[in-house]
């Protein structure tokens, strides 16, 4: 390993949540060397069995790390295995930690943890001029590494904002009137529709930030746009209403706000292929989602089937072996539809038949996560609830098997996460609004109201 004095390189070792949370990591430190302690090696194999998003986490991470080093000799391992990149050249290395003998560890080995440490303690005292740093999201285990002497970081790769202050929120205000912010604005007609065109530079100096496709402007004076399109110098703006957002109806249900409006907007396209709903506890996010999905699939038939999911830490583990479907094994997780639905037609003559009423209609379908992992799903209206605990790396694996003529909409609150190695930055649901701002057929809308009751309301502001 070169002096850090000389050329700035870096031992970063990885725990094994960061290869969990992302099992290509091992990729992600530049010139720097990677190092596997043999302690997250045995973390990985007891991890890997099953069918749960943990455990194939862990065999891709593991098969990963095979490829790099499988047909390296034990001395070239030692010594640290080149890394390929995409170009063909190689930056950094990777390499196994031996698990240290001696004492000179300061934590009782009476955990995984600690071993760690204790190694990467033992392997800076051989070199005090290497610099060591452990790479983990558990916050514990940093504090500790951080009490022994250690340089200790999270896992900052795939978190694309700083702090939730920064996360696109799909709108942006603008105080007083609009139009008299603008001199000159052009028309043109696109698909049969008029849209209204100008520079790029003059919407983003009234909003004193970047714009993006499908975001919408508002401002006092009930003006309300959704730009449509841009071309690198100018965007092309959809003119709305509030009047007209406001008016809109699905499954009976109207929005009570603007910013379910926006939402609702958004589900209701055909162009829109991604949708994501970030919003407190009570906001509507759910109800939007699943009244949109019916009126959808039950009226205008533009989708087969609702296919809803939930990811919470229980799904990702074994939905048991319990008697009763999938569907029914599914049922206590999935109370937020259920209610919802009961909402939906609580007018209806007996409702609380009302999902076997939608379910003999249409086909509605509860899924675990485990089982979404592999398929293809067609003509779909997929409903992603609790997003905000998913990681970046499986809310790719769930978006990604989004066949023709389907859309996902996630929904989540960032600040009810429940994944101990997630925070608001690092959260998949925070990763997708990020990583499709510009994208011509995906949207985000944070709500802002909740709808759910005076006491709700109440609640989220001040307990």
């Amino acid at each position: 390993m070169t002096e850090v004095g000389t050329s700035g390189i870096r031992t970063y070792a990885l725990d094994t949540n960061v290869l969990i949370h992302d099992p290509n990591a091992v990729f992600k430190f530049e010139e720097h060397q990677v190092l596997i302690p043999m302690a997250v090696l045995e973390e990985l194999d007891k991890l890997k069995v099953g069918a749960s998003a943990v455990a194939a986490d862990a065999r891709q991470a593991v098969r990963t790390i095979d490829e790099l080093l499988g047909a390296a000799s034990p001395a070239d391992v030692m010594k640290g295995v080149p890394l390929p990149r995409p170009d063909g050249s190689t930056l950094g290395s990777i390499t196994i930690l031996v698990a240290s003998r001696d004492d000179t560890g300061s934590l009782s080995p009476t955990s995984n943890d600690n071993l760690i440490i204790n190694d990467l303690i033992s392997l800076k005292k051989k070199d005090e001029k290497k610099e060591v740093v452990l790479v983990t999201k558990d916050i514990n285990m940093r504090l500790k590494a951080r009490g022994s002497g250690l340089l200790a970081e999270d896992y900052h790769n795939d978190q694309l904002i700083s702090d939730l202050e920064s996360l696109a929120t799909g709108y942006h205000h603008v105080e007083g009137s609009f139009w008299d912010k603008i001199e000159a604005i052009e028309s043109q007609n696109v698909s049969g529709k008029k849209y209204h065109v100008l520079k790029k530079e003059t919407l983003q100096a009234i909003l004193s930030r970047k714009a993006y496709v499908n975001q919408f402007v508002f401002d006092d004076k009930e003006f309300v746009c959704r730009i449509y399109k841009e071309d690198g110098e100018n965007y092309a703006i959809e003119l709305l209403n509030t009047g007209l957002l406001m008016r809109q109806k699905a499954w009976g249900l109207s929005p009570r706000d603007l910013f379910q409006a926006m939402a609702m907007y958004l589900l209701f396209d055909p162009e829109i292929d991604l949708v994501a709903l970030n919003g407190a506890a009570g906001s509507g996010k759910t109800i939007l989602a699943l009244a949109c999905a019916l009126e959808q699939t039950m009226e205008t038939k533009d989708y087969k089937r609702i296919l809803a999911t939930r990811s919470t830490r229980g799904l990702d583990e074994d939905i048991g072996f319990l008697p009763g479907t999938e569907a029914e094994k599914m049922q206590p997780w999935l109370g937020a539809f259920t209610d919802n639905l009961e909402a939906l037609h609580s007018e209806d003559f007996d409702p609380g038949s009302s999902e076997d009423y939608v379910g003999s209609k249409v086909p509605l379908q509860f899924k675990s996560l485990n089982f979404v992992r592999g398929r293809s799903f067609q003509q779909t209206f997929l409903i992603v609830d609790e997003a905000q605990n998913l990681t970046p790396h499986q809310v790719k694996t769930i978006v990604t098997r989004a066949g023709e003529g389907t859309k996902v909409v996630c929904l989540g609150n960032l600040a009810q996460i429940d994944t101990p190695y997630l925070g608001a930055t690092s959260s998949g649901l925070t990763y997708l609004s990020e990583r499709f701002k510009g994208f011509s057929h995906g949207g985000s809308i944070t709500l802002q109201s909740v709808a759910r009751s005076r006491l709700a309301a109440f609640a989220e502001t001040h307990l």
